[in-house]
């Protein structure tokens, strides 16, 4: 049932019991203080309508069913109760929207057309079947009957409306909820491809190269390596407390992005022992930090690589500060690779980090010619 149980949504079940109660006892005064032959009929009428009430409709109001044996039960007393006195017929401010409320739409007009017609019905039957009261008195109670449904179906539908702007409201109170629920994960994973990038090419690169230094010891530049493996070792520390503290990397933190890449470029040379070669064009200038981050990150990766893969001879490094880009430039001359072939978690972080911030990766290489990474950011 749903049309029927709407109109009870819109008041509250003790307002509309108190509201009863006033329109039964209002009539039945009416009816007590005429002076009519039926005064005791129409007074029965009201004492069982209201009996039939609270022992039966209002428990079907309660728990939204249909009532429609009980609505014939009512119609039938309420006939009885206007055959004795007409001021019986005021009950029908009470009557009309419980049939809205116990009914669905169409058994509940037909309900309320009848209600209101019976009074002129029975009306004409005590009037001896005279057509002038038909004319008289009909049109009253055929514009009553008109007015009660008109407004019934109104209520109805404003309700119905009322319902269904409801249900719209909790889907979209759903929907925000799972955007919510989507948003945080997104963030959550975006967070963590983050740190693991942070990680690959900060802590992972670092402890490579201490590994490197040491596997590669000789003993008589012993105290040079075990020296420049503390340095390393001291490096990562920094990196991770910064990782932890969602800092920016300590390597800015000591100056600018040059003078950052400049020291990367050196140890670069430092670790592998390849020449290595630092520039830089255009007028150097500050930029946001999320930028100079993607630049060094990128920097540290490309120069890890060629420690570790190229074999080079010869490495330059080159800043370039364009009017709305910053250009990073990384080759060597070792042994190149495929970059249709070459997958891993460097190249894919540096182009993932590029993407972060509106840039672009490009990678040029092939086997026995060398590598040239250049990264461009808008500044």
């Amino acid at each position: 049932m749903t049309t029927a149980a709407t109109p009870r949504r819109l008041m509250d079940e003790v307002l509309w019991d108190v509201f009863f109660a006033v329109v039964a006892l209002g009539v039945a005064a009416a009816v007590a203080v005429q002076d009519a032959p039926g005064r005791v009929a129409g007074l029965a009428s009201i004492a069982v309508i209201a009996l039939l009430y609270a022992v039966w409709g209002r428990r079907l109001v309660r728990k939204q069913r249909q009532g429609i044996g009980y609505a014939v039960t009512v119609l039938a007393v309420f006939a009885a109760g206007a055959a004795g006195s007409d001021m019986v017929s005021y009950l029908l401010f009470g009557l009309c929207p419980m049939f809205f409320m116990l009914l669905d739409l169409r058994p509940a007009l037909v309900a309320v057309v009848v209600a209101n017609l019976t009074p002129l019905a029975v009306g004409f039957a005590a009037n001896g079947f005279d057509a002038s009261y038909l004319v008289h008195v009909g049109p009253v109670f055929v514009m009553t009957a008109g007015a009660a449904a008109w407004l019934g179906v109104w209520i109805n539908r404003v309700v119905k409306q009322s319902t269904e702007r409801a249900e719209l409201i909790a889907e979209l109170e759903r929907s925000r909820a799972e955007v919510a629920r989507l948003s945080h994960e997104a963030g959550v994973a975006a967070e963590r491809a983050r740190l693991a990038g942070e990680i690959h090419d900060t802590l992972a690169q670092g402890f490579t190269s201490i590994i490197t230094l040491l596997q590669a010891a000789d003993p008589a530049l012993a105290d040079e390596r075990l020296a420049l493996a503390v340095r390393t070792a001291r490096e990562n520390l920094a990196e991770s407390r910064a990782l932890v503290a969602a800092l920016a990397p300590p390597a800015l933190g000591d100056g600018s992005l040059l003078d950052a890449v400049r020291r990367q470029a050196a140890r670069a040379a430092e670790d592998s022992g390849a020449a290595s070669s630092f520039r830089t064009t255009g007028a150097a200038r500050p930029l946001p930090t999320a930028v100079e981050v993607v630049l060094l990150r990128a920097a540290q990766e490309a120069l890890t690589n060629v420690r570790r893969h190229a074999a080079a001879r010869d490495v330059s490094v080159l800043l370039a500060y364009e009017a709305e880009k910053v250009r990073l430039v990384v080759r060597d001359d070792g042994r190149g690779f495929d970059p249709g072939q070459r997958h891993g978690f460097g190249l894919d972080g540096m182009r993932a980090r590029a993407g972060q911030v509106g840039g672009t990766l490009t990678v040029r290489s092939e086997p026995g010619a060398g590598a040239t990474i250049e990264l461009e950011v808008p500044a």
